[in-house]
């Protein structure tokens, strides 16, 4: 069983879903950006979901765009990222970690390459935010070579057709979108999300994560009653660490309405 696999069933078995926190690695520079991503963990983080920065981020919103411009204003480079990643991997044999990045990140020198580089860092698995399904066949190929996961976005107002697709390429979750948009806080959950998730089990998708958009833990325990198997959340936490805030706080309370 992979890490993914085993934390799924031990939340299972816990009744409790999982939290997922999101942060840039970088943000603001390597050393607080390290010292951040271990605060999520140790607040009750049940896996990461880690930024490459990146200068387009298309797919996120002002607060996470700030996060990734701090990054690469500090100078951080990919090499620095997986000095990130191998830190925390060290430090948390079990605790499944991801990464959000986009194509241009993964395809502008040889994509086997990055997943070589991911798969030594300690990453789990990978999600590009802006490349659809229908066009990543070398991709999944190349992560499968290297060992790493494979996710896929669904997004609320997808069809059958496209769900299929993304239930047969997905590996160790299912990312699904509690509405349309970017990313970042806010009170809107679409409620196509339910039927999006009983669509994925019935095509044998793996557990869905809900993201875009949790912020509280309200909205986190609307998630688990929609049938996701957590939810994932990155602006509330990387605004209030950015604004000085109580983001382990926040994470704490978040992973709370996860239980029960």
């Amino acid at each position: 069983m992979n890490r993914y696999a085993r934390m799924f069933e031990r939340l299972s078995r816990a009744g409790e879903g999982a939290l997922v926190p999101f942060a840039v690695l970088g943000d603001p520079d390597a050393k607080r950006s390290l010292d951040f991503v271990r605060t999520l963990v140790a607040a009750g983080a049940d896996a990461l979901e880690l930024g490459l920065p990146f200068s387009d981020p298309i797919a996120d919103g002002p607060v996470i765009q700030a996060a990734a411009t701090r990054a690469l204003s500090a100078g951080i480079r990919r090499a620095d990222a997986w000095r990130i990643v191998r830190a925390i991997r060290e430090e948390h044999r079990d605790l499944p970690i991801g990464l959000l990045v986009y194509a241009n990140l993964v395809l502008h020198r040889d994509p086997a390459m990055f997943y070589a580089e991911a798969a030594e860092a300690g990453v789990d698995s990978v999600l590009i935010a802006d490349l659809p399904v229908a066009h990543a066949t070398l991709v999944v190929r190349d992560a499968k070579a290297h060992g790493v996961a494979t996710v896929f976005i669904a997004p609320p107002n997808a069809d059958r057709r496209r769900l299929e697709a993304i239930a047969a390429a997905t590996e160790a979750y299912t990312y699904v979108t509690s509405r349309e948009g970017v990313t970042g806080a806010d009170a809107s959950m679409s409620e196509q999300r339910g039927s999006v998730i009983a669509t994925l089990e019935e095509l044998g998708a793996p557990p869905a994560l809900i993201g875009f958009g949790i912020s509280n833990p309200s909205q986190v325990r609307r998630a688990i009653a929609a049938g996701a198997a957590g939810a994932v959340c990155g602006s509330a936490i990387v605004g209030a660490a950015s604004n000085g805030g109580d983001a382990a706080g926040l994470v704490r309370r978040l992973k709370e309405a996860t239980r029960g």
